[in-house]
């Protein structure tokens, strides 16, 4: 079907009719490409529209975009002059990711049943093919262009229409209950066709732009600017993509940008972190420890940013969600040495600080816990924690002797994470506090041989007992070793 035709349908609100004769398309010429496109957001907000009605309107301007006249397309001259194309093309693309958005939620829940979505797929790869047809034109340099006319340059339009098409593949491209296999293989094409169109290599290029040029600057910031209006106290859960596409965006951006977008990357995570609802909080949470660890200490000092940061973790210490703990906790880690000296570092005498009381309460939460998933996630980090506090671990011994003893005498299943994490733990304590071991040793020496005893009836796979064994019997040679080998002696002396 030729391009005059295809105008004749749009005009007429039909489908696209098979079977047109060819001809030159001199009548779609005669109109400037911005009443087309104003023509077409108009169909669409048309009342009663069906479905099948506004996919024959959308693959029409498929059609237009893949074979009209670039010069007719992006040319600011002849039949467009006068005619800010960007504005138009930026205001046409925005209607047509409004087509495919999500619905909004009106509940405090921010979450709507996945019902709701079921026309959102099938709109998003009708969207993302006519976008994707207009991004491919426009990557499209080589195409003639009229030399006595004054072309819109596809750099310059580019420029302003990928931050729209960025937040709008990425909202479409991630596995959610909005998005279906093949819209998120149309969203992911369209990224791609964006990165390409705007020679940018990668997409870290599209968010930062190339170095040392002015002329291919990235849209991070942009993209930011779209998504701000959603992240606010009031209205960040009326859309239940924004945070992921603001999760996704902020994971990709490391040292040195992300510290330029501080001021608007930081309250958005400490808003999700503070939710009520779990999936929330983590999700905030992983952003909060993506900034901590790619924003350097004196600016997350600044205005006390790191201060409110450990309080709100410092609260998350108190639930008993295994997923919140598996992402506070390593955040905690990573957040402490912005906030206190290194233990090993802070002269004499050494006082306690926000490093002993993060432990004092999880060593806390440690022994008093019965659920095994959260002891497993406990366990993990113990290790690490042990690590960073070094010698100064000799004020909580008492207490992590007790938290090793009790979680060596329960098994938490086939794979004995929690098990293997603690003997992990107990070797690390050994090394670092081995003065204070002797004290020590019958109490950690009755506990490490009941565990070998264990081990030979429990039913566990073969080379989980081996590893259980290995580390248990390591410890209790470093045992020996502490106390100058008074366990031998004592060995000795039993026989």
């Amino acid at each position: 079907m030729d391009l005059s035709h295809m105008l004749q349908d749009l005009q007429q609100g039909k489908a696209p009719e098979e079977g047109h004769s060819a001809a030159e398309p001199d009548t779609l010429l005669s109109l400037p490409v911005a009443e087309v496109l104003l023509h077409v957001q108009e169909k669409l907000k048309a009342p009663g529209l069906t479905t099948e009605q506004s996919g024959a309107i959308l693959h029409i301007v498929e059609q237009l975009f893949r074979l009209g006249d670039r010069h007719w397309l992006f040319s600011e001259c002849c039949s467009n002059q006068s005619t800010d194309l960007t504005r138009e093309y930026v205001d046409f693309v925005s209607s047509l990711t409004l087509y495919a958005a999500l619905p909004l939620c009106d509940n405090d829940s921010g979450t709507l049943p996945e019902s709701s979505f079921e026309a959102t797929p099938a709109r998003a790869c009708v969207v993302s093919s006519v976008v994707l047809a207009l991004v491919q034109r426009l990557g499209n340099g080589g195409e003639a262009v009229s030399s006595h006319c004054q072309a819109t340059s596809w750099v310059f339009l580019i420029g302003p229409l990928a931050p729209l098409l960025c937040v709008f593949a990425l909202t479409h491209m991630q596995e959610q209950a909005w998005t279906s296999e093949a819209s998120r293989t149309a969203a992911s094409n369209l990224l791609d066709s964006v990165v390409q169109a705007g020679d940018w290599e990668t997409t870290s290029q599209l968010l930062f732009g190339k170095h040392n040029t002015e002329r291919q600057p990235g849209v991070l910031g942009s993209i930011l600017e779209i998504l701000q209006s959603d992240l606010k106290r009031d209205s960040w859960k009326r859309n239940q993509a924004t945070k992921h596409v603001f999760a996704w965006i902020l994971m990709q951006v490391g040292r040195p940008w992300l510290t330029d977008y501080l001021e608007k990357v930081f309250p958005p995570s400490l808003l999700m972190s503070d939710d009520y609802c779990t999936d929330n909080q983590v999700l905030g949470v992983r952003c909060l420890n993506h900034i901590v660890l790619n924003v350097p200490a004196a600016d997350l000092c600044q205005y006390n940013r790191a201060q409110v940061l450990y309080h709100a973790l410092f609260n998350h210490l108190y639930t008993s969600e295994p997923q919140l703990i598996e992402v506070v906790l390593p955040c905690l880690i990573d957040l402490l040495p912005v906030l206190e000296k290194d233990p090993a570092c802070t002269g004499l005498p050494r006082k306690p600080n926000r490093y002993d009381e993060v432990l004092r309460l999880t060593l806390t939460h440690m022994e008093m816990e019965h659920k095994l998933a959260l002891r497993s996630v406990y366990a993990k980090f113990l290790e690490h924690f042990i690590e960073k506090m070094g010698i100064v671990i000799v004020r909580h011994l008492k207490r992590l002797e007790r938290v090793i003893i009790g979680y060596l005498e329960i098994s938490d299943g086939p794979e004995e994470q929690t098990r293997l994490a603690i003997l992990d733990a107990l070797e690390k304590t050994l090394l670092i506090a081995w003065p204070r071991m002797e004290c020590r040793l019958s109490a950690l020496v009755q506990s490490l041989l009941r565990l070998l005893c264990d081990l030979s009836t429990e039913s566990i796979p073969p080379a989980v007992r081996e590893e259980l064994v290995t580390k248990a019997t390591h410890c209790l040679l470093l045992l020996d070793h502490c106390t100058q080998g008074k366990l031998k002696g004592r060995c000795s002396v039993g026989r």
